[in-house]
């Protein structure tokens, strides 16, 4: 079966488009703002990420046609959501941990409280965008947001869900540059994948794969999705010999939002008129990406 890209969505400082990622990260760029996307309403009490990725999500539904002024076009039911996020919501977890060491848990906010849970992202998308299909979050280290892509095949290939919203996002605060020793991304990128797309889908999803050490992933992506052209792939991972290399630097830290980035800069890639096969890789598991009009 093969799977297509039909909605792509990016939300990061002077990035807002796939075709962005390619070029130099704008230095000094203003962080991104959801209100102006999604409006005021129902953000007031959630965190920086759960709102950088209701922007995402909003935009790459949109883009795949299953989102309208009355919420989704097709059986909310018939929709999946994974979430890609190591950092997500680590800034009210130690606010609530904070808070309970100094005072008690009767001092914490009733308001700030459900944030805390590890799956917010995930389901605060479903909640306002009436997607009912299976809905998790990864949380997986540096190979988080290519592992959110794969089990999003999973799913559609199992036949749980005909759409699976793919979300990576990281935000930048005083808590997440502690933990990461330096700036966060604040924003990433969200796909939709489909089982039956209507249309001409930004691209295709070739084989999503996990082995025991990134060159083993190498190996397996150039073994059954040969000449490729481009490797999305930080510069710790490697790529074949003599391979463009994509890095994707300049945000910030990407962490669980880079597999889901690099899918999203390949999409960009193709807009451009490539037409060979685009690579993503992070760690452990990696993604091959086809244009529409080559083979699966």
């Amino acid at each position: 079966m093969t799977l297509a890209v039909t909605g792509v969505a990016v939300a990061l400082p002077g990035a807002a488009d796939p075709g962005a990622l390619l070029r130099p990260a704008v230095a000094g760029a203003d962080p991104v703002d959801p209100a102006a996307l999604i409006g005021k309403k129902g953000l007031r009490f959630k965190d920086s990420a759960t709102r950088l990725g209701l922007h995402l999500a909003h935009a790459a539904l949109t883009d795949a046609g299953l989102l309208g002024p009355d919420g989704p076009t097709v059986p909310g039911d018939r929709i999946g959501t994974v979430v890609s996020s190591n950092l997500g919501n680590a800034d009210t977890v130690c606010r609530a941990v904070e808070t309970i060491a100094k005072e008690s848990t009767q001092a914490l906010s009733p308001m700030d409280t459900p944030n805390a849970s590890s799956n917010i992202i995930a389901s605060e998308t479903a909640i306002r965008y009436g997607l009912r299909g299976p809905n998790l979050t990864v949380c997986n280290g540096r190979s988080s947001g290519l592992d959110a892509v794969r089990w999003a095949a999973v799913l559609l290939r199992a036949g749980r869900a005909d759409h699976v919203l793919v979300t990576g996002v990281e935000p930048d605060n005083e808590v997440t540059r502690r933990l990461i020793g330096g700036p966060v991304a604040d924003g990433g990128a969200a796909l939709v994948l489909s089982r039956t797309p209507t249309g001409t889908p930004h691209a295709l999803l070739g084989p999503v794969v996990r082995t025991a050490r990134p060159a083993g992933t190498v190996a397996e992506l150039t073994r059954r999705a040969p000449d490729g052209g481009l490797w999305f792939s930080p510069e710790a991972d490697p790529v074949p010999a003599g391979a463009d290399r994509v890095a994707l630097t300049g945000w910030g830290e990407l962490s669980g939002a880079l597999g889901v980035v690099q899918c999203a800069a390949a999409v960009g890639w193709f807009a451009q008129g490539a037409t060979r096969p685009a690579y993503a890789l992070a760690g452990a598991t990696g993604a091959a990406l086809l244009a529409p009009e080559s083979p699966a």
